[in-house]
């Protein structure tokens, strides 16, 4: 008697049941999670939703063949954000296209001229001495300030031997800068201290104007009058800072510190640094630092500010570095740094070293733009191709359930419920990856989902059609629904694998807005085979048990007749044909 066979660990697609449930709570958590974000539609482009976008390409300066680099115009795209942001714009996208180009996308409700005449124009980095400075928002008494620099920033020389007192305790704070060769403010030369100025520099202190008290009372007053709470008021700050001549008294923001300062004459030229770079001192202690090399020139005019800065009272001994009229540190000064080179150190982290780094080398950036175009989209028209969009959509849509409505028939229904619940998963994954990424759907976007359709669709008929086979050939529906199976799901494997291979490729070779259109093509691909395999092929295992289906309903789309199939194949025994006895 032969032994029983030892029956099959049941597999999960023998248990469609626990897949479809396992799909549905995928679904379901991703729905919940869109909810709970508030982010509840797909973030839309600026060709749909309206704005402006900006192309502007980058062109070396004379004599500076190699400045077009990825870190140079990574240092200009944080340029631009933050004088988009200071324009108060919430969804503005900067980002790098190709080599030499960056894109930038200012959504509807900004004044595009604003923008343009922001985003296009060079850097300006200066180095200014602090006068006096206040809390954001309160009211200052000029030179009433004992305590330690708001910005706990301190210099001290890097070109010569570092002293354990050149970093000074007393200027420690949450976001203590030091600087290794101190700023010399030609405008503090006035302010009665006993800080030498063995350099003569006479147009150098804001407070040595003819009408002495009556200048500095002006500007305590416009110091007051200063809003830095509001995007608003720091926008509008800096934007009548950077239009200040040289020579001029100015009042700046510090946005990170919460404080506001008023700042004599340039001192030193942002062009004169000649490099910047983050550096972790471990000999030190100091962790990280910013170190910065002055030319020739700006090495004797900081030599010559950071001299008259020593020795005066906080915040007199300080010097803020303003870029585009905003201030984006403010050290305060430990000794005279001669040497051309300079270190900034004290509670910096890796990343805000770098940013600081950036912003004084992108004072001497080799870098202009030019406009190559600008792109206006109404509000109205972006809606209107919008609504085209998905009226394109809803056609390709309806064609494709027509068609399996009266080809597939009962079949039909199974693929129609796959395209919605991929239609679901599109639509919330978009939604969640707007926030997440900053993906924003546009024209090309939109079109890359109404090609998917058809590829959605493909993989359904692949499936139905590998069953209808084995039905051909005379088996039940449970057996054919098994065995077509993996024949199908190679089949969709290798052409789904083909497609993401083709949107990946083109969404890495390609730039702008084509790229919305490969990334569409490839998270859909990569949905329809999530869709495929853990919804399609459990349903329609799950329905292969119902006697519709089963039993070849002439409306379910399986029915034998329609389709030709054969009856099994069955052994008829041989009949043996009668031997003649043999003669005797």
């Amino acid at each position: 008697m032969a032994a029983p066979k030892k029956g099959r660990k049941q597999s999960a697609q023998g248990r469609p049941g626990r897949t479809l449930a396992l799909m549905l709570i995928a679904i379901v958590a991703l729905t919940g999670g869109m909810f709970a974000s508030g982010h509840t539609t797909p973030r839309l482009g600026i060709d749909l939703a309206g704005g402006t976008s900006i192309t502007l390409e980058a062109q070396n300066e004379p004599g500076q063949k190699n400045a077009i680099n990825p870190t140079n115009m990574k240092t200009a795209v944080g340029i631009m954000e933050r004088r988009v942001n200071g324009l108060g714009v919430s969804e503005a996208e900067v980002q790098t296209q190709g080599d030499k180009n960056i894109i930038v996308n200012i959504p509807k409700g900004t004044n595009s001229a604003q923008a343009r005449e922001q985003v296009g124009t060079t850097a300006k980095l200066y180095f200014r001495p602090v006068l006096t400075g206040a809390p954001t928002g309160g009211a200052t008494d000029p030179g009433a300030s004992p305590s330690p620099s708001p910005s706990g920033n301190s210099a001290s020389p890097s070109a010569s031997g570092k002293s354990p007192s050149s970093t000074p305790s007393a200027t420690a704070t949450t976001q203590g800068r030091a600087v290794t060769e101190g700023l010399a403010a030609k405008d503090d030369a006035k302010k009665a201290s006993p800080s030498p100025s063995t350099t003569p520099s006479g147009n150098a202190s804001p407070p040595a104007d003819p009408s002495g008290e009556a200048a500095a009372a002006d500007v305590q007053k416009q110091l007051d009058a200063l809003d830095c709470s509001t995007a608003k008021g720091r926008a509008a700050a800096s934007e009548k800072a950077s239009q200040a001549k040289d020579s001029e008294t100015i009042v700046a923001c510090d946005p990170e510190s919460q404080y506001k300062y008023a700042l004599g004459p340039v001192a030193v030229n942002g062009e004169r640094v000649e490099d910047a770079s983050a550096v972790f001192a471990t000999t030190t202690g100091e962790g990280w630092i910013v170190q910065m090399k002055f030319d020739n020139k700006g090495s004797d005019q900081f030599a010559d500010v950071t001299g008259k800065l020593v020795g005066q009272a906080p915040p007199q001994n300080q010097f803020a570095i303003v870029l585009d009229g905003e201030i984006v540190s403010a050290p305060s000064v430990n000794s005279a740094i001669t040497g051309g080179s300079a270190q900034i150190s004290g509670g910096f982290t890796q990343q805000s070293a770098e940013d600081l780094a950036n912003v004084l080398s992108y004072g001497a950036l080799p870098l202009t733009f030019k406009e190559a175009s600008v792109t206006t989209v109404d509000a109205a028209l972006g809606g209107e191709q919008l609504e085209a969009g998905l009226i394109a959509g809803a056609i390709g849509l309806a064609l494709v359930i027509i068609y399996l409505l009266l080809y597939y028939r009962g079949l039909s229904l199974i693929a129609i419920t796959s395209l919605l619940v991929s239609a679901v998963m599109t639509y919330v994954i978009m939604s969640l990856l707007g926030p997440a990424i900053g993906f924003a759907l546009n024209l090309p976007a939109v079109c890359g989902a109404i090609v998917a359709i058809g590829i959605t669709a493909d993989s359904f008929i692949v499936f139905f059609e590998r069953i209808r086979d084995e039905v051909r050939e005379g088996r039940t529906l449970r057996p054919a629904v098994e065995r077509g199976w993996p024949r199908a799901r190679r089949t969709i494997l290798v052409s789904d694998f083909v497609s993401f291979l083709a949107a990946a490729v083109l969404f890495i070779v390609t730039v702008g807005k084509v790229q919305g259109f490969a990334f569409t093509l490839g998270l859909t691909t990569v949905l329809d085979v999530v869709v495929v395999f853990f919804f399609t092929k459990p349903l329609m295992t799950i329905l292969a048990r119902k006697k519709f289906f089963a039993s070849g309903h002439s409306w379910s789309g399986l029915d034998p007749k329609r389709l030709g199939a054969k009856p099994p194949l069955r052994r008829s025994r041989r009949v043996s044909a009668p031997v003649d006895p043999k003669e005797a």
